[in-house]
């Protein structure tokens, strides 16, 4: 199985050095949408919701404070090659649809969605949280957005 550093890095490869914000959320919904097409996970890391929306807590110590990312020779445990044609597949649509957006769309598009506001149920705007969300909240949701747009 790839790891988030394995997505992340491939990300940069395709898209170039890009916030550290984007960069989460673009892993974020590469993780959702292969959930979805391929009925497994992505990656093993676990996905918080953060006040800003959805994080990979250790791709955030990977890259924490940094403004920008790009292809961090320091990034030993990432290996773009280890992405399946499949996962590629998830990822480069991904890119397709969401990659233009900036930081702050993603961000407020994912707060606008399930997974990451049942995460955060009962927290305050703003506050810290830990919280995960989870696999089956993500897959469900994205799930249902697949249906409701195939039915339409």
């Amino acid at each position: 199985m790839a790891t988030v550093f394995d997505v992340a890095a491939y990300i940069l490869d395709k898209q170039g050095d890009t916030t550290a914000m984007k960069l989460q959320k673009l892993c974020y919904y590469s993780h959702a949408w292969h959930l979805v097409w391929d009925e497994r996970p992505l990656f093993s890391e676990p996905i918080e919701a953060w006040a800003n929306g959805p994080v990979s807590p250790s791709l955030y110590a990977a890259h924490r404070g940094a403004f920008r990312v790009s292809s961090m020779p320091g990034w030993t445990q990432a290996d773009p090659s280890k992405l399946s044609a499949g996962e590629r597949a998830t990822v480069d649509a991904v890119l397709e649809f969401y990659g233009a957006m900036s930081a702050h769309q993603l961000s407020e598009l994912t707060h606008s969605e399930e997974p990451w506001a049942y995460a955060r149920s009962g927290l305050p705007a703003g506050a810290r949280s830990n919280k995960v969300i989870t696999d089956d909240s993500m897959a469900r949701y994205y799930d249902g957005l697949t249906r409701a747009a195939t039915e339409a």
